[in-house]
């Protein structure tokens, strides 16, 4: 690889230490500097990591920074990440991508006419779970794909989140939070949805911080805190998603696909490498089965490692701003569905990003 992508991060709120983590391990990427709306946190932060703590204005206009990961709150990715491009840098930011379609277009159009990549969290679609089960499939182990069952759930974050509000806001919510990670792992497992039916609603159970310097707060609740989605695939597959922060307790979260000849239970893709079972129609007992692809001890920040090398090598990044749009627009049209009780349209589409192959490491690029 030539030389690592130079990176400023924009926002270090409690999912910016996940990534510093990672920078170490990831030789393609150097951290050079993190801003922040808040000038003293960030140089808090960055005297912690080693770098430079500066304001955003000072963070986009440095010369020497090639990229920047926006950690921003969903209600300003997409006003950051067009600041990013019109600095003349390339961005990669946390789910969602922007609040709407409506907002996110603009992003992918203004960094397809500066020549810049816009990529996207999930990346954890990338490790060896969400990426051996594909293999599963690609493979042909389960026969044809027929169908998918998720249902993820929890009480809500304001039970562990000092500040979370924002959940509760547009851009939040179980759908906007929790539902890229599914969406992102069916697309890539099924491909793009062409429709989509639902029902979302909202408790009035009142919600207050449990914890922090915020405790007793209350929390408005301006989100839906229940959905229940059935996509169709342009494949043919079709998959039911219930997200909820309205159940006080449950099993673990159900991630299976089903094919014509054995089912799989899927990883949390929430995480990037737990184990992949699967059952066949001769065996109906669910096994592991050995890592077939995805970054081996991935963790956030791989999406971005990929993009960079993807720069260097002049290919399609994986975690694109085109997948997360694609996403954005199916959580979009659930949302519509949901409250319209209608079946309805998705307009965008995408190609199933290219799978990962097995032993490539972005440890040692």
């Amino acid at each position: 690889m030539g030389r690592p992508l130079t990176v400023g991060v924009i926002g270090v709120g409690n999912i910016s230490a996940q990534y510093f983590a990672e920078f170490p391990k990831l030789p393609g990427l150097r951290l050079a500097a993190v801003a922040d709306l808040d000038v003293a946190r960030a140089a808090a932060v960055g005297e912690a990591q080693g770098v430079r703590g500066v304001s955003v204005d000072d963070l986009l206009a440095d010369p020497r920074i090639d990229a920047v990961l926006n950690l921003t709150v969903p209600q300003a990715h997409a006003e950051v990440a067009l600041r990013v491009l019109d600095a003349g840098k390339h961005v990669y930011g946390e789910k969602p991508l922007a609040l709407t379609t409506a907002e996110a277009a603009p992003v992918l159009a203004r960094a397809a006419e500066r020549g810049l990549r816009v990529g996207s969290a999930p990346d954890t679609v990338l490790g060896t779970g969400i990426q051996t089960a594909r293999a599963v499939i690609d493979a042909g182990r389960i026969g044809d794909p027929v169908a998918a069952a998720v249902a993820w759930s929890a009480p809500g974050h304001e039970l562990w989140h000092p500040a979370p509000a924002f959940y509760y806001q547009p851009g939040g919510g179980p759908l906007f939070d929790m539902g890229p990670y599914y969406l992102t792992s069916l697309v890539t497992f099924f491909g793009p949805v062409v429709r989509v039916s639902g029902v979302a609603g909202r408790s009035a159970r009142e919600r207050t911080v449990a914890t922090g310097p915020l405790a007793g707060t209350p929390v408005p609740v301006d989100v839906d805190t229940h959905v229940t989605a059935i996509l169709e695939h342009a494949s043919g597959a079709v998959s039911t998603v219930t997200v909820s922060f309205e159940v006080w307790a449950t099993r673990l979260p159900l991630f299976e696909v089903h094919g014509t000849a054995g089912s799989i239970a899927v990883p949390d893709p929430n995480r990037f490498s737990d184990p992949v079972l699967v059952a066949t129609a001769d065996d109906r007992t669910f096994r592991e089965v050995s890592v077939a692809a995805g970054y081996p001890d991935a963790g956030r920040g791989v999406g971005l490692a990929d993009m960079a090398r993807a720069i260097d090598t002049d290919r399609p990044h994986r975690a694109s701003g085109d997948l997360a749009f694609h996403v954005l627009d199916i959580m979009e049209s659930i949302l519509t569905a949901g409250r319209a009780h209608a079946v309805v349209e998705v307009t965008s589409t995408v190609e199933r990003p290219e799978a990962v192959p097995p032993g490539e490491r972005p440890d040692t690029w």
